[in-house]
């Protein structure tokens, strides 16, 4: 049997024409297969398996318009951090997803333009209704590529803000207010010499943790003059605490981006025989589990993701039925959790 294969795959009618079969009769093998005899169903599954052929799962649904899927995708795995802030992140998408009757689809990507390969595959397909994105930083390609196709989607973040965003849908957490908080809090425990420890520039939600922290360094009179940057590594932001450290005078308290910074100052003060909580005041970011278990207990900032979650579901929902935003870019005030490191 001859194939024949089209540039961006078989569609129905060229499976239908191989198989010397109507339209309707492949439709019907794939949707309601009782309906055709038993040879006719098995010379066109067998075509359908020589070409193949993928069904649009958008045209299966044709009574409802929708395949109640969202996708999403993983960020890859990664060792030698705290965070697991994806992973909660997840759970309250799910839980709102599925409230709302919807399921997420997840899949995997090694770099951005394999992201966007899976993207343009599942829009030509029709094997979801919108997207959820999250991760956000700084030329992120994402947003304006699915805007352009005009592919339901809401940001978890805020991309550049340079105009283009403006008719987006975003949800995020008030990173800045988030370190504002934690240097008033350190303030008021009398501390001055506050130092940041913080991701590459290149990280959106590492910026602006560090604008939050200038700002409320200034608002109190206080030079925000030491900071210094590490990969989201225990061991990487273990060799930045160590510069900060050997500086004099040293820093008495660190804003630390992320809990996994957090956990590199702990094993910073400890080479230099430093006792957390006494010697020096650490706080760290986003209030992962380890946070709460580990010795002193880390004080950090607790980023509300259940309500992040709901409110991505209910912003991509209104955008999926055409109902005007209420509110288009949503912004969440964080919550310090003080504990003993502080």
């Amino acid at each position: 049997m001859t194939t024949h294969r089209h540039s961006e795959g078989p569609t129905i009618m060229e499976v239908a024409r191989v198989a010397q079969v109507s339209r309707q009769t492949v439709s019907n093998a794939l949707n309601a297969p009782e309906r055709v005899r038993a040879d006719t169903l098995k010379r066109v599954l067998t075509v359908i398996d020589e070409l193949g052929y993928q069904p649009n799962r958008m045209a299966r649904s044709l009574r409802t318009q929708s395949t109640r899927q969202i996708g999403y995708r993983l960020d890859p795995d990664r060792s030698d951090t705290a965070s697991v802030l994806q992973d909660r992140f997840l759970h309250a998408l799910t839980t709102a997803a599925e409230s709302a009757g919807y399921l997420l689809l997840l899949f995997s990507a090694g770099q951005t333009t394999d992201e966007l390969t899976r993207y343009a595959d599942m829009l030509r397909t029709g094997s979801v209704d919108g997207f959820v994105l999250s991760g956000i930083d700084p030329g992120d390609p994402r947003p304006n590529w699915l805007a352009q196709r005009q592919a339901p989607f809401v940001c978890f973040g805020t991309p550049d803000p340079d105009g283009s965003a403006a008719d987006m849908l975003t949800v995020d957490v008030d990173n800045a207010r988030g370190a504002e908080m934690v240097v008033d809090h350190l303030v008021a425990r009398g501390h001055r010499n506050i130092a940041f420890l913080g991701w590459p520039p290149t990280s959106g939600p590492g910026e602006t943790r560090k604008h939050g922290w200038q700002r409320a360094m200034r608002k109190h009179g206080l030079t925000p003059n030491r900071c210094v940057r590490a990969l989201d590594s225990v061991s990487d932001s273990a060799r930045a605490a160590l510069q900060l450290l050997d500086e004099t005078p040293a820093p008495t308290a660190v804003v630390a981006a992320s809990d996994t910074f957090a956990m590199g100052c702990y094993a910073a003060a400890r080479q230099r025989g430093l006792e957390i909580g006494r010697d020096l005041a650490v706080v760290g970011f986003d209030d992962s589990p380890t946070a709460a278990v580990v010795s002193p207990a880390l004080t950090s900032v607790r980023q509300p993701l259940d309500k992040v979650g709901h409110t991505v579901m209910r912003l991509l929902i209104g955008r999926l039925q055409e109902e005007p935003p209420t509110d288009t870019h949503v912004l969440l005030e964080p919550l310090l959790i003080v504990r003993e490191s502080s």
